[in-house]
């Protein structure tokens, strides 16, 4: 009766770092050898995903040539798998490799090399032809890389070589209802294939991608054996045996909960992004508002209390409500918190602005002002205490241009920044039941940015429950104008939202870099022109 005793390692690999890569990968090895068959690591473990151009470098693959030795002279005990970048005669392949004693047993190319949305790995790697299955103590394992189970063609392959089950390891960054999108995919090849699936995820954040885990094993008939935990390192005994599978202490859970899995995706990216950049702790600007209410509170949950730095800078318009519900929150995450009133740079700068402005009306550039006195403050405290600004903008403000260049954009990480509105408010609620921190009037009052008497969002914007949608339908869907109108929109809005959309893409390349949540984000996925007159081309196109 075959037996084989499998350990799933999800566990957070950093860009570039081969030597604690390596370190983490032979730690692990330690733990567990003696108690496993086989370790598993993720796709591209020893690099860190993705590696992007350090790829090009010759220095790298060498680097990576010697983990590869050192991890397989350290497999003795077990057999480790694991992912890496392969360079063979001048080509580069995505590479799984089976090391055991100093011997690399099997080695396994990527076929499917994903190029869409966020990922561009046909720029770095050649697609691998052959199928590779792995015989350990009487079992056979067919290999597998993440986008190759995305298709069907790379798994029957492997059927045609009698094998028991399928591993997959993957670097699949999070986003919204992803997890249903993977067990989805899965379910498809094992009723093609009727063999179980062990899927291994990276876990941690990089730039702008989460990886979540949330690794999955699904059974012969398709069934979830067991879910690893979402956005959470930890190490997982699958145990194969008379053609049965299981994995205890890793239950699958019936229903999931989209606002929890999206609150510590950005809880994950802020804390790796701070960590793996060696930052002091962070600073941002903490207005009252509901923007930054939730930013805070994604920080103080990432990082801790004494590393996040809070600062109210209020002005005339700035109301007492914003005040008051400001120090309350920071009060009751312990965070430190700070006044510093803006009003005295303002003036200064209008003084010196008075002769170039001459008699000039009053309009935005006022408005502007006071959001750059803001900038410049965070990012004085930042170069003076080694802390990371957090922009505070979502993505509602970052499409349509509702944030001010050099004000509050300025920071290094934008946490929400693919928070559509109504999302930032859902988010602020489920953070609260978590333990109350933001304020419930904060999440009740009118959203405004409190540069003008009595201003708010709706004064300039369609209001959010509309504009959201359009968004979408825009930006992630790739809707004509045409279409979304006859969607239910009025006219008005959708052509005043579009041409903000197109005419703000200088401020978005600007803007600092944020995790990535929704199918579309501002970056990797959606690469648009600066310059262009495509929406000229619309107009005569009636659009």
């Amino acid at each position: 009766m075959a037996k084989l005793s499998l350990c799933l390692a999800q566990l957070d690999f950093t860009v570039g770092a081969i030597h604690n890569n390596t370190a983490l990968i032979l730690k692990t090895l330690r733990e567990q050898g003696e108690q496993h068959d086989i370790i598993v690591f993720p796709e591209l473990a020893i690099t860190g995903y993705p590696p992007e151009d350090l790829l090009f470098r010759d220095d790298l693959h060498q680097a990576v040539d010697n983990a590869v030795e050192q991890i397989s002279a350290a497999a003795s005990d077990c057999v480790v798998i694991v992912g890496h970048p392969q360079a063979v005669g001048g080509e580069l392949f995505n590479a799984m490799s089976v090391l055991h004693r100093g011997e690399c047993l099997h080695r396994y190319f990527k076929q499917r090399l994903p190029n869409y949305g966020v990922f561009d790995e046909q720029r770095y790697f050649i697609p691998g032809h052959q199928s590779q299955v792995f015989e350990w103590q009487g079992v056979r394992i067919g290999l597998q890389i993440c986008e190759d189970l995305w298709h069907p063609q790379p798994l029957q392959q492997l059927l045609d070589d009698d094998i028991d089950l399928v591993l997959s390891i993957n670097a699949s960054p999070y986003e919204l209802n992803k997890h249903e999108q993977r067990l989805g995919v899965l379910k498809q090849r094992v009723a093609e294939a009727g063999k179980p699936i062990l899927y291994l995820n990276n876990c941690g954040a990089q730039d702008e991608l989460v990886f979540d885990g949330h690794s999955l094993v699904l059974d012969a008939e398709g069934e979830l054996v067991a879910e690893l935990p979402h956005c959470e390192m930890t190490t997982a005994t699958v145990t194969y045996e008379d053609k049965g599978i299981r994995c205890a202490g890793f239950e699958a859970h019936a229903e999931q909960n989209d606002l929890a899995h999206v609150y510590d995706a950005l809880v994950l990216a802020v804390r790796d992004y701070v960590t793996k950049n060696g930052f002091s702790g962070v600073a941002l600007g903490l207005s009252g508002g509901i923007d930054s209410a939730l930013t805070l509170a994604i920080a103080s949950d990432a990082l801790g209390a004494d590393k996040v730095h809070a600062v109210m800078m209020p002005f005339r318009y700035t109301s007492d409500m914003s005040l008051e519900d400001a120090e309350k929150q920071a009060d009751t995450l312990g965070v430190r918190y700070d006044v510093v009133p803006i009003e005295p740079m303002f003036n200064e700068f209008m003084t010196q602005l008075g002769p170039l402005f001459g008699e000039t009306e009053t309009d935005t550039t006022e408005e502007n002002l006071q959001s750059r006195c803001r900038g410049v403050l965070l990012m004085a405290l930042s170069n003076k205490t080694g802390s990371l600004v957090l922009a505070t903008g979502n993505k509602s403000e970052m499409a349509v241009g509702y944030a001010t260049l050099y004000g509050d954009m300025c920071g290094g990480f934008a946490p929400i920044k693919d928070i559509p509105k109504l999302l930032v408010y859902q988010l602020a609620e489920f953070r609260n039941t978590r333990g109350a921190c933001i304020p419930q009037r904060v999440i009740d009052r009118p959203p405004s940015a409190e540069l003008a008497p009595d201003q708010v969002d709706s004064d300039s914007l369609p209001d959010y429950s509309d504009l959201d949608r359009i968004l979408a339908l825009y930006v992630e869907r790739d809707w004509s104008v045409t279409d979304i109108i006859a969607a239910g929109f009025t006219e008005e809005d959708v052509r005043r939202v579009v041409r903000l959309v197109d005419l703000n893409e200088y401020k978005r390349r600007q803007s600092a870099v944020g995790p990535k949540v929704t199918p579309r984000n501002f970056g990797k996925d959606r690469r648009y022109p600066i310059t262009s007159h495509y929406r000229h081309e619309l107009q005569r196109q009636g659009q």
